[in-house]
């Protein structure tokens, strides 16, 4: 809807332009926060979900083979252990 009042439009353009120049400034001051808090996050010697899972599994792998080596040695103690002898 066109109108023929000039000041009108003028003022509905400088709205517009306005809303846009807000929403902007809304973008890089949220930019601006997430970057401080990835700085702030950075020197809490936080680690990432990949290096997290890499030591679980690391953990686990190690577990598993300690887990067998007990095994073992517990299997070759019984195998050394001298026999009693017969009582007579």
């Amino acid at each position: 809807m066109q109108t023929e009042n000039r000041v009108f439009d003028d003022f509905v353009k400088f709205m517009n332009g306005a809303a846009g120049t807000l929403a902007g400034m809304g973008r890089e001051a949220e930019a601006a926060t997430r970057q401080r808090a990835r700085e702030w996050i950075g020197g809490l010697d936080f680690v990432s979900r990949e290096e997290f899972e890499a030591v679980k599994a690391m953990a686990a792998a190690a577990r598993d083979e300690a887990d067998a080596l007990k095994a073992r040695l517990d299997a070759l103690e019984k195998a050394a252990k001298p026999k009693a002898a017969p009582k007579a």
